[in-house]
């Protein structure tokens, strides 16, 4: 899967983070996520990974995602100023699909989340779980790997075949609408964007 135009990317992020303000401290939630958590299985989704710094005296400056079998990463929005973005892929060309992504450079202080976003499509619905490994500067890590109710809980995201039955939740359905929302709106900003560079040539 290859990774698409820096201007497409910056356009996504721009209006997901806007819409469902992903930026929020990191104390507000106090683990590591993938959002949204909840999605439709075989549709290209824009996702967040926030990650929070909650050791004081230390800056966060690595972060390792491990991507779990079934979630294919499609793009990526380019990371943070000061972070430099590594993906190790199996295959590739078309076939290429990403296994683990690696953040490095950045310095994300105290009660603030390291966050990064991709266009990304499970495959199939069921409960998918990352791992995510956190490093400070201390040389201290933190392996976001564990059960729900762990002190260090791993990511997970639940795809869903279809918004009808299964229990779906307000919540979800809400979720998913302002993803798509989120889509829909990054594809009409490249459109003005594009004919605006067009009208100046």
């Amino acid at each position: 899967m290859k990774i698409k135009h820096t201007t497409a990317r910056f356009a996504l992020g721009a209006i997901v983070l806007a819409g469902l303000g992903l930026s929020l401290p990191g104390a507000a939630w106090a683990h590591a996520r993938i959002s949204p958590a909840v999605s439709l299985a075989g549709k290209l989704q824009l996702f967040s990974l926030a990650v929070p710094t909650e050791k004081s005296g230390a800056v966060t400056t690595k972060l390792v995602m491990t991507v779990p079998a079934g979630f294919g990463i499609d793009s990526f929005v380019p990371p943070p100023p000061g972070w430099h973005q590594q993906v190790q892929n199996t295959g590739s060309g078309e076939n290429a699909v990403v296994t683990r992504v690696t953040w490095t450079g950045g310095h994300t202080p105290t009660g603030e989340d390291s966050l990064f976003q991709f266009l990304a499509q499970p495959s199939s619905a069921k409960t998918y779980t990352f791992q995510v490994q956190q490093t400070y500067s201390d040389g201290s890590i933190v392996n976001w790997a564990g059960s729900e109710s762990s002190p260090a809980p791993a990511p997970t995201i639940e795809a869903k075949s279809s918004l009808g039955g299964g229990g779906v939740s307000a919540v979800s359905i809400v979720a998913l609408i302002l993803g798509a929302l989120g889509l829909l709106a990054g594809g009409f900003a490249l459109v003005s964007r594009g004919s605006g560079e067009r009208t100046l040539a």
